[in-house]
């Protein structure tokens, strides 16, 4: 940890990131609740650089790069996970074309899937959210036709066997019943390709619509499709925090 003489008083650092009022971050301080490059800050009048620090507030990363940029998208059915297409089908990059930033999305939706993506220009993010080791859960909402037997959340926790070998869900819950079909929820960390989509099928219920819904703590909620939205401080510090960062 380095006090950079040339930096900004951490304190002005903590205010402009959204923490809290320069005088509620100098109490934080003296209550030992913030940590620069891993080690504790006690004393007032420390320097940073905001292009270098590492800042941590009661554990949580705080993101104070002013370059940084963080958005949920929801995708709608049909738009192809690419920032780019040759064949000029819609993708996801016509939803940031406009921006001067040069961003990319986090993993990928396929085609006829809905719901949750984020895109960034924080490459060592969205590395390790798209890393399996990291087990960065994401829940989904799928309609299948029903009804679903009790015995098929029991198969999918214990795993089912696809080509490409065992997969599992962490969790799965039956939420509604209506005419013939039924909506589950399905919770896992893997990011095989379709891999929702295959489980689902291996277990007798062929997906009919599939919504990504949630990505760690970050919850797709009302957001319209075609949607964009910059994801708050406490989004991007949980992101951070299911990573190790």
């Amino acid at each position: 940890m380095s006090n950079s003489p040339e930096g900004i008083r951490l304190q002005k650092v903590l205010s402009s990131a959204g923490v809290a009022s320069r005088r509620a971050a100098e109490d934080l301080i003296d209550q030992g609740r913030v940590s620069v490059d891993g080690k504790v800050v006690r004393e007032q009048g420390m320097r940073v650089d905001p292009q270098t620090a590492v800042i941590h507030v009661d554990g949580a990363r705080v993101i104070v790069r002013d370059d940084r940029v963080y958005l949920a998208l929801n995708k709608p059915k049909g738009v192809l996970s690419t920032m780019d297409d040759e064949r000029n089908r819609p993708c996801v990059g016509d939803y940031v074309r406009d921006r001067a930033d040069k961003l990319f999305h986090v993993g990928r939706l396929d085609a006829d899937t809905e719901g949750l993506l984020l895109l960034t220009n924080d490459g060592d993010l969205a590395h390790r959210l798209m890393h399996p080791s990291f087990e960065v859960l994401k829940t989904y909402m799928a309609e299948v036709p029903g009804p679903v037997g009790r015995d098929v959340g029991k198969r999918l926790r214990d795993g089912v066997m696809l080509e490409d070998g065992l997969a599992r869900v962490d969790s799965f819950r039956m939420v509604d019943n209506f005419a013939g079909k039924a909506l589950v929820e399905v919770v896992l960390h893997e990011g095989r390709k379709h891999i929702v989509r295959r489980m689902l099928e291996e277990v007798g219920h062929p997906v009919l619509k599939l919504v990504r819904t949630q990505i760690g703590d970050v919850y797709l909620g009302n957001q319209r499709p075609g949607s964009i939205r910059s994801l708050n401080r406490p989004e991007v510090g949980a992101l951070y925090k299911s990573v190790g960062l």
